[in-house]
């Protein structure tokens, strides 16, 4: 006999569907719940509201996004190399997912300017991983920052533009191979200075 999804895991990829195809305006408990085949009522047992259950879909996207990143650190590669190749694919997850599924993108956009407590732990996570790698470079001797925490700060906003869901919508007509040359400029830079100890 095959084995069920729990609820839970059955409701998010029912709700994920739903807000691929319908956008979050008109994604319903209601609508989700007859998918699933049970009461709304049984909905609320495992997500508050539809807010908690939306989030719950993005937040799904940002571990696997997460789990993309950490994979990248945690490889054998040299820092400067992992911290290329880290950025390349932190930019690379936010393009395609603007692609994919443009709703979600809103969410997650939206979950941005409002600063919802899944973004902030996001943020958090990223955080840890840039240090990671950054710390590494150090022990290395690939990177001789003056600052560890300006350092971070010049990797961050030095690809701002890359890397914030609101930027990159923003850029969403901008031909891909643009956009990847100026990422790859800006890379460079990144590793210059944090070589030659200019952060």
């Amino acid at each position: 006999m095959a084995e069920t999804a729990p609820a839970d895991t059955r409701l998010l990829a029912i709700a994920a569907d739903q807000l691929k195809e319908f956008g979050p305006k008109h994604v319903t408990v209601v609508g989700i719940a007859d998918a699933a085949g049970m009461t709304h009522a049984n909905v609320y047992r495992y997500f508050a509201n539809k807010a908690a259950l939306i989030d719950a879909v993005a937040g799904q996207w940002l571990r696997r996004m997460e789990a993309t990143i950490a994979d990248i650190a945690d490889s054998p590669d040299p820092a400067d190399d992992k911290l290329e190749r880290l950025i390349q694919a932190w930019a690379r997850v936010h393009r395609d997912l603007l692609k994919a599924d443009r709703h979600l993108f809103d969410v997650y956009c939206t979950a941005t300017e409002t600063a919802r407590p899944l973004i902030r732990k996001h943020r958090s996570r990223m955080r840890l991983l840039i240090e990671r790698v950054l710390d590494e470079g150090i022990t290395t001797g690939k990177f001789d920052p003056r600052d560890r925490e300006k350092a971070h700060a010049f990797i961050t906003d030095s690809v701002y533009r890359f890397i914030n869901p609101l930027t990159v919508r923003l850029d969403a007509e901008v031909p891909q191979d643009i956009l990847d040359q100026r990422l790859a400029t800006m890379i460079r830079v990144i590793l210059r200075a944090l070589a030659n100890g200019s952060v």
